[in-house]
C-alpha cells in the first residue's frame, strides 16, 4: 500500500457493541506495519463541547435531544477542523487518520429523536468540508451488539437496550439509503469472530487503495 498525495482518512461506523475500537486498533496495526504514518481519534473529543455531551451521557447534565444533537455536530467539527488534532490538519500533513463514527453516527442516534432531514441539514457544513476515503459500516444484529456492550463494560448505559438498537441499526440505514449517491460506505458483516472481521476489513482497504 502507498499513499502519495495525502494520508488516508478512514471512518468507521456501527452501532454500540459492533466492535469499532477493536476494528480501528487492528487495522491501525496493519498499517503501522506497511510504514504508513496514522492517527487515530474518537469521540466525543476533549474540548469543552466534548465535556458537556460526556456529562449528559453520564447523567450529570440534563438536555433536550435537539441540544445533544447541536453539540454532536459541533463536536464534529472540532473533530475536522482542531488546528492540532484535527482530520483536515493531519491528512494536510500527509498523516493517514482512523476516526470512529463521522456523521453517521448523529444521524443514526439523535435521528431517533429528531428528523433526519433536519439532521443532514445540520451536519452538511462538517461533511463538506472533508468526507472520508472510506467509510466501513460494521453491521451487527441488536442480540450480538447487547450482548458485546454487557460483556465489555463495567457499567450498561441505560439507552443501550435492545429495542433501541433495533432503532439505531434502522436509522443508520436509512441515511445510508438516503445519501447512497453522495457518501462511500461500505458495509461488513460484524457478528462473526473478531479476526475474521478484520480480515475482510483489510482485504476492503488494501482493494480501495490500491
Amino acid at each position: 500500500m502507498s499513499i502519495k498525495k495525502k494520508g488516508i482518512f478512514i471512518a468507521f461506523e456501527g452501532i454500540d457493541g459492533s466492535g469499532k475500537s477493536t476494528q480501528i486498533r487492528i487495522l491501525s496495526d496493519r498499517l503501522r506495519e506497511k510504514g504508513v504514518s496514522f492517527y487515530g481519534t474518537m469521540e466525543p473529543t476533549d474540548s469543552p463541547i466534548g465535556s458537556m455531551i460526556h456529562q449528559i451521557m453520564t447523567g450529570r447534565m440534563k438536555a433536550d435531544h435537539r441540544v445533544i444533537a447541536a453539540l454532536f455536530v459541533a463536536d464534529r467539527l472540532d473533530h475536522l477542523l482542531n488546528d492540532v488534532n484535527g482530520v483536515k490538519h493531519k491528512i494536510d500533513e500527509g498523516i493517514s487518520v482512523i476516526m470512529d463514527r463521522y456523521c453517521f453516527s448523529s444521524y443514526a442516534y439523535q435521528s431517533t429523536q429528531v428528523s433526519m432531514d433536519w439532521l443532514i441539514e445540520a451536519n452538511a457544513q462538517s461533511s463538506s468540508i472533508l468526507k472520508p476515503d472510506l467509510n466501513i459500516f460494521l453491521d451487527v444484529d441488536p442480540d450480538t451488539a447487547l450482548e458485546r456492550i454487557t460483556q465489555n463494560r463495567f457499567q450498561k448505559e441505560l439507552f443501550e437496550e435492545k429495542s433501541w438498537l433495533v432503532k439505531v441499526r434502522q436509522k443508520y440505514m436509512e441515511a445510508f439509503e438516503k445519501l447512497r449517491d453522495s457518501e462511500n460506505v461500505l458495509i461488513i458483516d460484524g457478528n462473526r469472530d473478531v479476526r475474521d472481521v478484520a480480515e475482510d476489513v483489510w482485504k476492503a482497504v488494501e482493494n480501495y487503495f490500491a
